[in-house]
């Protein structure tokens, strides 16, 4: 049967596929700046016989075609990027890169796609059907590697009817994965906000317009956006994380910066929200005397599984790992450049679990102590190799 042979393939290549993992794992490259990591994905696909294309700069694309008579087209995709984060875990595939960290696993879904790329190769002769290898660049990054590979044509010549996608989820143990249909991960914009006023001695406020006390009203008031506009059944999130006044005890300043993030899952409120938090804003700082520069830079869209193949996903998923280890999950408000396939395409994002509380694996990505439980690996590949020939109708 198909699902033994795929889980026997996925068990064969299961050391070489944490051996590629560490490497990766040792090596980490910031966003745009994936060069090695591009080189050693090539060089894969180039002892696998697999043909492949470069892509948005350090983009990767590879191509499976099964020898049986097939149109159908999907593809997989994997981000390779890692992030600015010091590593502090002892393990000796540790990071030789001061400040830069596989802290979000992209070293696990880049690794593993090769094991997916591997284990299909090897069994084209047994499909019809049409598979990209989408390795992409820059997933922490705006504006995002998808996005350009995208508006290079990634998704065309062939055209994909499905886009799939797995990525790491230390909150689920090693040997199960999530799902969920329909709208599951948010958008994200970030906030950039000056306010002016007129600095001077804070013992004289009368001559002053604080612009402290202006941010203050503004953080506040903009949570109404929320609080008060926002449709109550549909998620979003005003947060600011960054605050700099740099005056002193003393000392009013001229000036003071925020920097925020808001997510939502739809469009048209997303948009809505934006001309609204800008005038709110620009309204609360004029009329208390002063001025504001209230900048945002949009973001990654909303990411929503499509349901039928969602569902579809789900079921095959049942079907080779048995119903106790597919879990269902709830809406996220994180955010993937992966949401860009969706707005697109058919396209479906699961969770892959990584964690292992009996090991103490169980950081959080995006933390410096981040790790896996390297079994995952061999679920990460057979599954995703499994999920394509059915979803090619093999």
């Amino acid at each position: 049967m198909l699902i033994e042979k795929i889980k026997l393939a996925a068990k064969e290549i299961h050391e070489d596929v944490i051996a590629n993992r560490r490497h990766l794992h040792a090596h980490p490259e910031l966003s745009f700046e994936e060069y090695e990591t591009s080189a050693f994905v090539q060089e894969q696909l180039k002892a696998m016989q697999i043909p492949f294309e470069k892509m948005a700069n350090t983009g990767v694309v590879g191509i499976i075609k099964g020898e049986k008579p097939s149109d159908k087209v999907i593809a997989l995709r994997a981000d390779m990027d890692a992030l600015p984060i010091e590593e502090a875990n002892d393990v000796p595939y540790k990071s030789t890169k001061p400040g830069v960290m596989h802290a979000c696993g992209h070293d696990v879904h880049t690794s593993s796609l090769l094991g997916t790329a591997k284990i299909l190769n090897d069994l084209k002769s047994e499909f019809g059907g049409t598979i990209k290898l989408i390795f992409q660049p820059a997933e922490e990054r705006l504006p995002g590697g998808a996005n350009l590979m995208i508006k290079e044509g990634v998704l065309e010549n062939p055209k994909p009817s499905a886009v799939l996608g797995q990525h790491v989820m230390p909150l689920i143990e090693a040997g199960k994965i999530g799902i969920r249909p329909g709208k599951y991960m948010a958008s994200t914009d970030e906030l950039y906000v000056t306010v002016k006023g007129k600095g001077g001695h804070g013992a004289q406020p009368q001559q002053n317009i604080d612009p402290v006390v202006i941010m203050a009203h503004m953080i506040t008031a903009l949570q109404q956006i929320v609080s008060r506009n926002a449709d109550p059944r549909l998620p979003s999130v005003l947060s600011f994380g960054k605050v700099i006044a740099n005056g002193a005890t003393n000392v009013i300043p001229n000036e003071v910066y925020l920097e925020g993030t808001f997510r939502t899952l739809n469009e048209d409120w997303r948009a809505e929200a934006h001309q609204k938090m800008k005038k709110m804003a620009e309204s609360i700082a004029e009329g208390m005397g002063g001025s504001c520069d209230f900048r945002i830079e949009k973001g990654y869209p909303f990411l929503i599984n499509e349901e039928a193949l969602t569902a579809n996903v789900k079921s095959f998923a049942i079907d080779y790992m048995g119903k106790e280890n597919v879990i269902d999950l709830d809406i996220w408000m994180a955010a993937e450049d992966f949401a860009y396939f969706s707005q697109v395409t058919d396209a479906c994002f699961y969770r892959l679990g990584t964690g292992n509380k009996e090991r103490n694996i169980t950081s959080s990505v995006h933390t410096p102590t981040f790790d896996i439980d390297e079994k995952s690996l061999e679920l990460s590949t057979g599954l995703m190799a499994y999920l394509t020939l059915k979803q090619l109708g093999n």
